[in-house]
């Protein structure tokens, strides 16, 4: 068996190869022209992501992941009366020329941060007014706010124009072009990752508490609607920094999807940070990469020899849904893969050891009615031919069970694993007839399936409790340890 599963994956190596192989070889020569400007656009690209991870872990811990969408369209019109404030400043002599620039990313940022902090407010007032769900009423505000935002824009700004491809997909592969030294979009985007991440470190503890437990960051003296509404504050200006460079809509996929890739991976909130921003570079990388090759393989063989690349932003989102689609298969603990195999595991093991007790019964009761070569089984725990056959297997090879004469018989090595068993089922029964008021012929369903997980601490725990009984409650012997 092992010898044609062995061949079956070479088989589709090797397929794959060959049918791979010149795509392979394209991608290649596409980038080995790699050049100065393509490290620009995946460093912005990659600080970007990794800024917007970071407040994106605990908005994910929090389950307010729709949170960040809703604040990507509530701070538009924070933007807008930030813009029109901006320019009144300048049209009235407030202010200068030269130093319009600089006080309009400042009070960008100010209305945006305010309005992230406004949308949580309302969002609360409106759900426990209109007594509706967390949800319904993120929906109201967001969509509200947003079209206020563009009433404004519509109403105040008629000389603006807003360009579609810029609110999606941002214009990273134009931000960086004619800088002299680092590109502005990477010094603000940076800077953004800087607080963000000495933030964190500041107040890691009270983030970590507030996010898993409210109630008890209160009674420690966490002030958890402060931290509640900081972490909106933080994720609006975030928003804003990384707008330019990867757009208000694609921004959502760079604060959540890193942050629920990592959650997939590990239980432990440190290392889902770090596992978090190293997951936002790769998206970067990849996602450049997969705009430069894609496109001009793809649909060069379709016909369409104009395609030549796509937009970066765009790419580094479908990048992080594959990152997260293949943490989601193959997580090693949360993977659906993972947990099909973690059954099929406990699977094998419940029948090897189903059919341990089995023999072990047969053993002591010495009928003479047993026939030769039969595979006694309990059906409680059904499992197809296919594992019984593999339970056989293992057991065979492992040197628990031997079959002479067509007929199965323990070892001493496999009696001994037999005795253990039936010793962890019987003693469950006693624990259950002395502290349940349960019929006998109840007994036995639940030790049936107690006596697999029950180890050799836990045995003596329970004859500490039972007075070291030397029978079950049907009369049957204990088996010593």
């Amino acid at each position: 068996m092992a010898t044609v599963v062995l061949v079956l994956v070479i088989c589709c190596i090797a397929a794959i190869y060959f049918v791979a192989r010149k795509p392979l070889q394209e991608t290649v020569d596409i980038l080995s022209g790699w050049y100065s400007l393509d490290s620009w656009i995946v460093g912005t690209a990659a600080i970007a992501a990794m800024a917007c991870a970071l407040p994106g872990n605990f908005l994910v811990l929090r389950r307010q992941s729709m949170m960040g969408d809703a604040i990507s369209h509530t701070v538009l019109p924070g933007i807008v009366m930030a813009f029109l404030f901006s320019h009144w400043l300048l049209t009235n002599g407030w202010i200068d020329r030269t130093s319009y620039s600089l006080w309009q990313h400042s009070a960008m940022f100010s209305g945006a941060i305010a309005m992230g902090i406004f949308s949580a407010l309302l969002t609360e007032w409106v759900q426990k007014l209109g007594r509706v769900e967390s949800s319904a009423a993120l929906g109201v505000v967001f969509t509200t706010l947003f079209a206020v935002g563009l009433l404004l824009i519509r109403i105040a700004t008629d000389d603006v124009h807003i360009d579609p491809d810029c609110v999606l997909y941002g214009n990273i592969e134009t931000v960086v072009l004619g800088a002299d030294g680092i590109p502005t979009p990477t010094i603000v985007v940076s800077t953004v990752l800087a607080t963000n991440l000495i933030l964190t470190l500041l107040f890691f503890k009270e983030l970590r508490i507030a996010s898993f437990d409210p109630q008890l960051a209160t009674t420690m003296g966490i002030n958890a609607r402060f931290i509640h509404y900081s972490l909106m504050a933080v994720t609006a200006a975030t928003l804003v920094a990384a707008f330019e460079s990867v757009g208000s809509i694609l921004v959502i996929s760079m604060l959540i999807a890193p942050p629920s890739t990592a959650y997939l991976l590990t239980d432990r909130l440190s290392h889902m940070i770090v596992i978090s921003m190293t997951i936002a570079i790769v998206t970067a990388i990849f996602g450049h990469a997969l705009a430069l090759t894609v496109p001009p393989i793809l649909f060069g063989r379709l016909g369409f020899t104009s395609v030549t690349d796509a937009s970066t932003a765009g790419m580094i989102t479908v990048a992080a849904g594959i990152l997260f689609v293949t943490a989601a298969c193959l997580g090693p603990r949360h993977g659906l893969l993972s947990q099909f195999f973690m059954r099929v595991r406990l699977g094998l093991r419940i029948a090897r050891e189903d059919i341990l007790g089995a023999l072990y019964r047969r053993e002591e009761k010495r009928r003479p009615d047993d026939q030769p070569g039969t595979s006694p089984r309990r059906s409680t725990f059904v499992v197809g031919p296919l594992l019984s056959r593999l339970a056989h297997w293992q057991l065979a090879v492992d040197g628990d069970i031997t079959a002479k004469h067509e007929e199965l018989r323990l070892t001493s090595q496999g009696r001994l694993h037999a005795q253990h068993l039936i010793r962890s089922h019987r003693l469950w029964e006693s624990y259950v007839e002395k502290h349940f008021d349960l019929p006998d012929d109840h007994l036995h369903e639940s030790a049936e399936r107690a006596e697999h997980y029950i180890d050799p601490t836990l045995q003596e725990q329970l004859l500490a409790e039972l007075d070291h009984p030397e029978e079950d409650p049907h009369g049957r012997s204990i088996p010593p340890e």
